[in-house]
């Protein structure tokens, strides 16, 4: 509660660094994109959409070729609806600006659209 009592503090604000703490990416570091408080249609409960580094980039050394060196500097994000239980939010927040609005529905139907047979990758 804030300190007239009646409205609730956002504690998943946009912006917010966050913790994931269960499932493929506990542990990881992601910041909130859009929070549904309320929660919507599908999932009835308050959840967030994240966005977070799931591959850190790796320490490299002068010894490494450069092929190996490229592949050590690579990050791996990721994007995910999470459930407010399975995150914990810290004291530090970012300054995003973000052209477009992202969607839940939108990110899964490109998602579907971008996805590849494993033989026509390449």
């Amino acid at each position: 509660m804030s300190r007239d009592g009646k409205t609730a503090v956002r504690l998943m604000r946009p912006g917010v660094v966050v913790l994931v703490l269960a499932g493929r990416y506990a542990g990881r570091k992601a910041i909130v994109i859009k929070s549904y408080d309320e929660g919507s249609g599908d999932k009835p409960y308050g959840h967030a959409l994240v966005v977070g580094i799931d591959r850190y980039p790796r320490r490299i050394l002068k010894r490494m070729g450069k092929k190996r060196m490229e592949s050590r500097c690579k990050i791996k994000p990721f994007v995910k609806v999470v459930n407010y239980n399975h995150l914990m939010p810290t004291r530090h927040s970012v300054n995003i600006v973000l052209t477009r609005k992202l969607s839940i529905k939108m990110l899964w139907v490109t998602s579907l659209y971008e996805r590849k047979p494993s033989w026509r990758r390449s």
